[in-house]
């Protein structure tokens, strides 16, 4: 919890959080994931200052585990001293103790944003979906909370001004707001509306413009002229260490390095036409499909249909 220091802006966990998509794609399914199409609604999680503390908590609580279909969970809330947001105690069930931070005290319209954290890593712990280390566990606990309709509180609990700053979560602002961006684009849901923080609004557009740059990239069709050109230039070379390869080149040697940044990679199939495999810009799980001009490839996750020019 950055409360009052500096916060971190831009992406550096990136690779992780896609990772983290992928990773709930694959554990729940696609048409498990398909059923949080609705994010939780402000009017069910707000706080206001007049309502009693531990009752509002236990509330919100509640709420939460709903949206998270954990019916047979129940969260015991209070509040002490403490350096980090919030814990809880991850036991066998069915109640789970969640300590908040005493600020929250004063500070209630946050506290759905850490029991969304909190509630969230009790799902996880009983799907037994994890990553290795604190650091990546901690960011697929946020990523599963944004991307299943709870992790906007998050976002809207970051708020920086020249005095003051206070954000929740292990992700950027603008992390947070490309998980949710992924999220608004598979289902269709608009969560700008929602924002009190300006500065929330704000990560959440940048976030935005990164989530829709992975719908640009080759080899599909919506990838703008340089990248299209730098495909295209790779291509060549891959099929030219193929060539050389059914000459006499030494075997293996037709798989073709990239250029710099490209996510893509060539790789000969070695009963058929040179294969390209990229990630699908929906959940990352990569996908492999001939080389041969215009193809429609579905992936097989989460089921999105690609328009690629190969």
């Amino acid at each position: 919890m950055a409360n009052g220091g500096p916060v971190k802006h831009g992406y550096p966990h990136l690779e992780t959080v896609r990772a983290a998509v992928t990773a709930l794609y694959k554990r729940l399914s696609y048409d498990t994931v398909h059923t949080f199409a609705a994010s939780v609604a402000p009017a069910d999680v707000a706080f206001c200052d007049t309502d009693d503390l531990y009752l509002g908590a236990q509330r919100v609580a509640r709420e939460l585990v709903r949206h998270f279909r954990l019916p047979d969970a129940r969260m015991i809330v209070s509040f002490r001293e403490m350096e980090h947001a919030a814990s809880v105690e991850l036991a066998a069930g069915p109640e789970y103790f969640i300590e908040l931070n005493d600020r929250f005290r004063t500070h209630r319209r946050d506290i759905g944003a850490a029991l969304a954290h909190e509630v969230m890593h009790v799902c996880l712990h009983r799907l037994d979906l994890s990553f290795p280390g604190t650091r990546d566990n901690e960011i697929l606990t946020d990523t599963a909370t944004t991307y299943l309709g709870a992790g906007w509180l998050l976002l809207d609990a970051y708020r920086e001004d020249a005095s003051s700053s206070q954000k929740l979560g292990y992700l950027t602002p603008e992390e947070f707001g490309y998980v949710l961006a992924k999220r608004s684009l598979v289902f269709g849901e608009d969560p700008a509306t929602w924002f009190t923080s300006p500065q929330a609004y704000t990560a959440y557009t940048r976030g935005l413009a990164q989530a829709r740059e992975d719908e640009r990239q080759p080899p599909l069709t919506a990838a703008g002229w340089a990248g299209r050109r730098r495909y295209a230039k790779d291509r060549r070379h891959a099929q030219g260490r193929v060539v050389g390869t059914v000459s006499g080149a030494a075997p293996g040697s037709a798989s073709a390095a990239t250029s710099g940044g490209a996510s893509y990679s060539f790789a000969p199939d070695g009963r058929g036409p040179l294969r390209v495999s990229f990630p699908c810009p929906t959940c990352r799980q990569r996908i492999r499909v001939p080389v041969r001009g215009r193809v429609r490839a579905r992936c097989g996750l989460c089921r999105t249909v690609l328009e690629c020019d190969t």
